[in-house]
């Protein structure tokens, strides 16, 4: 009864306790629990896969590692401890742990964002600018990369420290609203929307480069088709992501070299399935078919399945990725945003701010399913690392 009458008076500090919230933390406990679950086993079964796996040790699936450790931080630490929080409506775990908690949580969701930013960056670069994806993205480079990821996220909400408080609106410990104005609204401008912005242009741009170079392609292929037919010579190699590129060359002088350029662009970029298909993961998020970087045996004349990739349905097909993935990373983050911005006296009902927080946890989880949907080669590994982890008690089951 005192602690009823504490939690609804609003004197205990540590308390999110509403009427109108009673009913709801049931649902917020199980969402968290299949988050905390889902999450952790996901991001785990990611970061076995790429360490057990040489298919998938590239340098743009080291990005998606990344990305895996800091979702794997908050769902086997954070969450839980929300999931507590949220189950007794009140912060149980002290000032100290408060503060602890809030600043993990932000340098979580800091390298998620520049991580994103720098896979959309290098999916870029690979397209358009391959001599400068070779410099910024080399092995010593990405090294540097990724320890910058982590100095960044913490120097920028390092500074917050005595600003974490619980906040019952969403029943969890951040930085104050008001105290840590305006460098809050900085950061997150910078990080949400800027980082936001920032991976929306750079998909733009890589939509309408690979539009352009598909039109081309089209235009070649027809002018083949009409031309007289000569000895063609088809040379593979096998590109930076690891995927296998088959580039059809042809000698035939009533061929333009503008056309020329054109087919090679678009069938390396439909072929490139990593330098397109790992922005998202987004998208928060995800990476793109990878096969093993063997030489593959030349033809004589570029085989059909060669020269069907650029067709406009592996064209939607990575598009629609793609876009899924960041789709998907906007409708996590953006409804929590917008709430904290438009609803400054707090005059929202209090399960709506629950749920656009509860909203948030999504992302943490999201990654590694989209990879086994989306991802070939992922999907193979999380199927191989499953079928060995049941491989004993198959035998015992055999055995009887």
């Amino acid at each position: 009864m005192l602690m009823n009458r504490t939690n609804q008076t609003g004197e205990d500090l540590f308390s999110c306790y509403s009427p109108s919230v009673v009913g709801y933390r049931y649902f917020a406990v199980l969402w968290g629990c299949v988050v905390t679950i889902t999450g952790t086993f996901g991001n785990l079964m990611t970061i076995l896969a790429f360490a057990l796996d040489s298919r998938l040790r590239t340098r743009f699936n080291v990005l998606i590692i990344n990305l895996a450790v800091a979702d794997l931080l908050y769902c086997t630490i954070l969450q839980p401890i929300s999931v507590d929080s949220y189950l007794h409506l009140r912060w149980r775990s002290g000032q100290l742990w408060c503060r602890i908690f809030g600043l993990l949580l932000f340098l979580s969701n800091s390298v998620s964002i520049i991580t994103l930013c720098l896979v959309a960056l290098s999916r870029y670069l690979l397209v358009a600018k391959r001599a400068v994806f070779d410099r910024i993205f080399s092995n010593n480079g990405l090294v540097l990369l990724l320890m910058s990821t982590w100095a960044l996220g913490l120097v920028s909400f390092g500074p917050l420290w005595s600003v974490y408080v619980f906040v019952p609106q969403v029943c969890t410990c951040s930085f104050h609203r008001t105290r840590g104005r305006p460098y809050t609204t900085i950061l997150l401008f910078f990080y949400f929307f800027i980082g936001l912005g920032f991976v929306g242009i750079f998909y733009l741009l890589i939509y309408r480069r690979v539009m352009i170079a598909s039109k081309a392609l089209l235009r070649y292929r027809f002018s083949r088709r009409s031309s007289r037919k000569k000895p063609v010579i088809a040379s593979q190699g096998t590109n930076d992501s690891g995927v296998e590129s088959g580039i059809a060359n042809t000698c035939s002088s009533e061929i333009s070299s503008q056309l020329e350029q054109a087919e090679y662009k678009i069938e390396t970029t439909c072929k490139n399935n990593s330098a397109i298909a790992s922005e998202s993961s987004a998208a928060k998020n995800c990476s793109s078919d990878i096969v093993p970087a063997t030489p593959a045996p030349t033809t004589s004349a570029p085989s059909p399945k060669s020269a069907s990739l650029g067709d406009d349905g592996e064209f939607k097909r990575v598009t629609r990725m793609c876009f899924t993935v960041f789709l998907c990373f906007v409708l996590c983050f953006v409804p929590f945003i917008l709430l904290n911005i438009a609803d400054k006296n707090n005059k929202a009902p209090h399960v709506l701010h629950m749920f656009s927080a509860n909203l948030t946890w999504l992302n943490s989880c999201i990654n590694p399913i989209l990879y086994a949907v989306m991802n070939r080669q992922f999907r193979q590994a999380y199927h191989l690392l499953l079928t060995r982890a049941y491989a004993p008690f198959t035998c015992l089951w055999m055995r009887r």
